[in-house]
């Protein structure tokens, strides 16, 4: 009688749609990072959530693939400063909100979260946060240029706080040791470190950010020994001193294509950042490099899922935290 009744709940509950939660555990391992997520949490909530977000992502991606890195670095952004709650997103008419941080000035591609949402909203409005809509473009748009895809667990919701003093993200000029730090407070290690800083095999970054590097590193005119002699002449060819905004690929000879050739670049010296060349002076992060060096990538793009699964989890809300906005841009 028992299995009966069970059973007969069952039939209940898919009938009247609810969900019976396949919940995602925390990856994170740290007990501070609280919070499980769900792969089916909109199955009965909104079931055309994904194929909406994909449909979207791509009609924007594939007219503009550089967008692809934007959205990712957008992602990695917002997880970074409050979690993954979608503060990136808020705009302040005092400007003082998270993108109106130095690091976030250059970000790209709110319209396609914010054109993703609206084609939700009118298609299950109130349901989907617009943390799930960030984290859900960051990867269709790797995956319209062909690179790695990765399950995206769902259910968070969105922050109402975004504040620029907090957006203290990890500095490209920063060394390995404290860009350690930045990554296990978050409860991320070494290897997540090293693997998603991977994530610049695509995109590319401006004269501004490395100009000191190549120019005038001690104050002396000389540039970063830790550069390849080659490559800086390659690069002051591009960016003279003055020059802030012309754009730099971040993996020469295959900035456009989402591969493990970043690791190579990094291993012949030829990092564009600080932060990518510090990656060498640590034993864990060097030894992975070398790894994806010798076996071509192999590991990379299953280890890349990996941790874009745990950045997706850092400091989620959940339950009856936060909110779902009804436009990313202002709280409700």
């Amino acid at each position: 009688m028992a299995l009966k009744n069970l059973f007969a709940l069952v039939v209940l509950l898919s009938v009247v749609g609810a969900s019976v939660a396949k919940p995602y555990g925390n990856p994170l391992g740290n007990p501070r990072l609280k919070g499980d997520l769900d792969l089916d949490y909109y199955r009965f909530r909104c079931p055309q959530m994904e194929s909406i977000v994909h449909r979207v992502t791509f009609q924007y991606v594939s007219r503009r693939p550089t967008l692809a890195a934007a959205l990712l670095r957008m992602h990695f952004h917002d997880c970074f400063v409050r979690g993954c709650d979608g503060s990136v997103l808020l705009k302040s008419p005092n400007n003082d909100a998270e993108r109106d941080a130095p690091p976030n000035l250059s970000l790209r591609g709110y319209e396609v979260v914010d054109a993703v949402k609206s084609a939700l909203e009118r298609k299950c409005p109130g349901v989907v946060s617009c943390a799930d809509v960030l984290a859900l473009v960051a990867r269709d748009a790797v995956a319209v240029i062909r690179g790695p895809w990765w399950p995206v667990p769902l259910g968070r919701r969105d922050g109402r706080i975004s504040r620029l003093s907090e957006a203290n993200l990890p500095s490209p000029f920063a060394d390995v040791k404290t860009l350690k730090k930045n990554f296990l407070v978050k409860g991320l290690n070494s290897k997540d470190l090293v693997v998603l800083s991977g994530a610049h095999t695509i995109g590319v970054s401006s004269c501004g950010l490395i100009s000191s590097r190549i120019h005038n590193f001690t104050g002396r005119g000389d540039f970063d020994p830790a550069m390849d002699p080659s490559y800086v002449r390659a690069l002051k060819k591009r960016c003279k001193p003055t020059d802030v905004r012309t754009p730099v690929d971040m993996d020469p000879g295959s900035a456009r294509k989402f591969d493990s050739h970043y690791f190579n670049i990094v291993a012949q010296k030829k990092g564009l950042f600080i932060s990518d060349s510090a990656l060498l002076n640590d034993f864990v992060t060097k030894r992975y490099i070398q790894t994806q060096v010798v076996t071509r990538g192999a590991s990379f793009e299953r280890d890349f899922s990996d941790s874009m699964v745990k950045l997706g989890f850092i400091q989620i809300l959940t339950g009856r935290k936060g909110e779902i906005r009804r436009r990313c841009a202002f709280v409700n």
